[in-house]
């Protein structure tokens, strides 16, 4: 399965709390075609860095409801997410859930994190936000539109992507782009 999430906070900051939401595209390999979800949600108060989380933790969690373990490709544009799982989050175990310097930021959100990935086989990506990649893209739209709207998905939901992806391309973007292909890629 290929997820590529996002987060956005209204205000954009990453320590003052402010409305805000997170966003997932997921992606799984169904016989020749490709099957698409969504999942969104969003927070009255947060941050980005807690919305990066909690929609990590609510995207596997939905995930494992559905197909139990399942092998994962996780993309995001938030470092913070990535290096988390990828680079530090071994060391605040073996700390006892403290960086070197003192306490853990969100400590209760990655041990969340930790214990919803621990049902999949995953591999954590970054990517560059805002550069044109078209499933972040989207993924940062939903986001955006969940904080705004205070909506939820409350699940995985059929894909709006493949309309995203033709008014984009009826706006002159993306016109080469295979999103499929980026499926095979990556998995």
């Amino acid at each position: 399965m290929l997820v590529h999430a996002d987060e956005s906070c209204l205000g954009n900051d990453s320590t003052k709390p402010s409305p805000g939401g997170n966003a997932a595209l997921i992606e799984a390999p169904a016989g020749d075609s490709v099957a698409r979800w969504d999942f969104y949600e969003y927070s009255p108060q947060t941050t980005n860095n807690k919305m990066a989380l909690a929609g990590a933790i609510a995207t596997l969690e939905w995930i494992r409801r559905q197909w139990k373990h399942a092998r994962v490709v996780y993309v995001s544009d938030s470092q913070y997410l990535v290096k988390g799982m990828t680079e530090w989050v071994q060391g605040w175990e073996a700390r006892g859930w403290k960086r070197k310097g003192g306490a853990l930021e969100n400590q209760e959100l990655w041990q969340k994190l930790v214990q919803a990935a621990a049902a999949h086989h995953i591999a954590w990506r970054w990517i560059e936000g805002h550069a044109g990649h078209a499933k972040n893209e989207y993924a940062n739209d939903l986001a955006i539109r969940a904080a705004q709207r205070q909506e939820r998905s409350n699940g995985l939901v059929p894909s709006g992507f493949d309309v995203w992806l033709a008014e984009q391309r009826a706006r002159g973007a993306y016109r080469g782009y295979d999103p499929d292909r980026e499926l095979d890629e990556r998995l």
